[in-house]
């Protein structure tokens, strides 16, 4: 074979190993509901929400990180190809030799202007290194695993969050229809007390009291209708989305089954600063590899073709590298101190973030007791209140009671009918956030579908 063909083989193959694996895969567009209920809200979210996508390619960009420290275990092969013309003595020789047609006749003062093809190819393998390549291979890992660790906590928060959203819409709904009764029935009391003036069986001051009320009635309604668009908004910004109708359907319970008083999960974020610590281990040992000598392996093998003496020639070489720094500035040493300075840094932060997880669980509990608390005392409250009213409006219409008695009244159902809203609210978000404190999921029997569903962009 000539040494052209040669070189355009290797050429070829060059180019083979160089082409990527395979095309890259983009996601396809998510079916948005028409009808959201807070399981499928959670896991459109964790698909959709830009904060998912934006971590799924740290991911990508830490496995990088990951294979480029596993390539120190492979040989590294290069080729190459070069061609030149020289009259120096030296490397004009040279070229006869390699060449392969030496003669008694050259000069060698003179052997004249000579031209070289080569093609060489080169393998190198690094024996040793103090195990400095097993130290990045572990920090890269560990890497990896603290990234994973990363976006599985932005799941869960991510999670928590879109409950909150969904259960602070249906809240904002609740107290919006309850504004709504409230301008119902001071608007009704306003046309009993319209009648009875105009019967002269009522002040003028009686009926102004109630007009002002229905005034200040319509302004809540306007406030909770506000409430309300600002609550849908949220719900959008965490689903990645915009400019849409939300339909919620509240049918089924929003959030998972209770949580025990011994449920205990693994918070992603204490699981990640374990990495962390590996990662700050490893590479306290890349660093002191430093301190160990290295040995290569190495083996080259090149042809020779020249024009201008028409020969042609083949030659190898092979052995083995052993080196070892005697003196480096004490870099090294500095180096060391670093990695030990970090792993110490590292090490106070989880510990540090064992404390605030103990705290962050125990008042998400007491939150949940209050909420529970909470939500009996408004229920028995609303139901009083409510009775209470009743009899008031028919009082009223008989003429028994005064317009700010009514109003009184009204705005005491009303109150109620808010604080019951809120705890219906608080307590479903409390127990939602009582699970992300303990490192639970939201939804016990789908979390595996969820999270499975989160596709990762190539």
């Amino acid at each position: 074979m000539s040494i052209e063909k040669i070189i355009s083989l290797l050429f070829c193959i060059s180019l083979f190993i160089s082409l990527p694996a395979g095309a890259a895969t983009k996601d396809q567009p998510l079916e948005i509901p028409a009808v959201w209920t807070v399981r499928e809200a959670v896991r459109f979210a964790k698909a959709n929400s830009p904060d998912s996508r934006l971590t799924r390619q740290r991911i990508l960009a830490a496995q990088a990180m990951v294979d480029q420290a596993r390539s120190a275990f492979y040989p590294q092969v290069g080729i190459s190809t070069q061609y030149s013309q020289t009259d120096n003595p030296m490397y004009s020789f040279g070229n006869i030799l390699n060449q392969g047609v030496f003669s008694q006749a050259i000069d060698f003062n003179d052997p004249g202007r000579t031209d070289d093809l080569s093609a060489e190819a080169v393998v190198q393998y690094r024996l040793y290194n103090g195990g400095g390549n097993s130290a990045g291979l572990a920090m890269a890992e560990a890497g990896r695993t603290a990234v994973e660790m990363d976006y599985a906590t932005l799941q869960g928060r991510l999670a928590y969050e879109v409950v909150r959203a969904f259960f602070t819409i249906v809240q904002a709904r609740d107290t919006l229809q309850a504004r709504q009764s409230e301008l119902e029935s001071i608007g009704a009391a306003v046309e009993v007390a319209r009648a009875r003036h105009a019967a002269g069986d009522l002040l003028r001051t009686e009926l102004l009291n109630l007009e002002v009320q229905e005034s200040g009635a319509r302004e809540n309604l306007i406030r909770a209708e506000h409430g309300l668009e600002l609550a849908q908004r949220g719900f959008l910004n965490l689903l990645g989305l915009e400019n849409i109708t939300v339909s919620l359907d509240t049918t089924e319970d929003g959030v998972a089954q209770p949580v025990s008083q011994q449920a205990q999960g693994r918070r992603s974020e204490l699981q990640s600063l374990e990495a962390m610590v590996q990662a700050a281990e490893a590479r306290l040992a890349q660093a002191e590899s430093g301190r160990y000598p290295t040995a290569d392996l190495f083996a080259s093998y090149r042809l020779d073709s020249g024009f201008e003496t028409d020969g042609s020639g083949s030659s190898w070489m092979g052995g083995v590298k052993l080196s070892y720094n005697l003196f480096d500035g004490h870099r090294t040493g500095a180096a060391i101190a670093e990695a030990q300075a970090r792993l110490a840094e590292v090490r106070a932060q989880q510990r540090k973030l064992e404390l605030a997880v103990n705290l962050e669980i125990e008042q998400a509990r007491l939150a949940l007791n209050q909420a529970e608390a909470s939500l009996k005392v408004t229920g028995k409250m609303v139901e009083l209140a409510s009775e209470n009213a009743r009899l008031t409006r028919e009082r009223f219409k008989e003429g028994v009671v005064l317009s700010s008695d009514l109003i009184d009244v009204e705005n005491r159902l009303t109150d109620a009918q808010v604080r019951l809203a809120l705890a219906k609210a608080a307590r479903r978000i409390a127990l939602a956030d009582l699970r992300r404190a303990v490192g639970l999921p939201q939804f016990e029997q789908t979390i595996g579908r969820e999270m499975q569903s989160a596709p990762v962009e190539k």
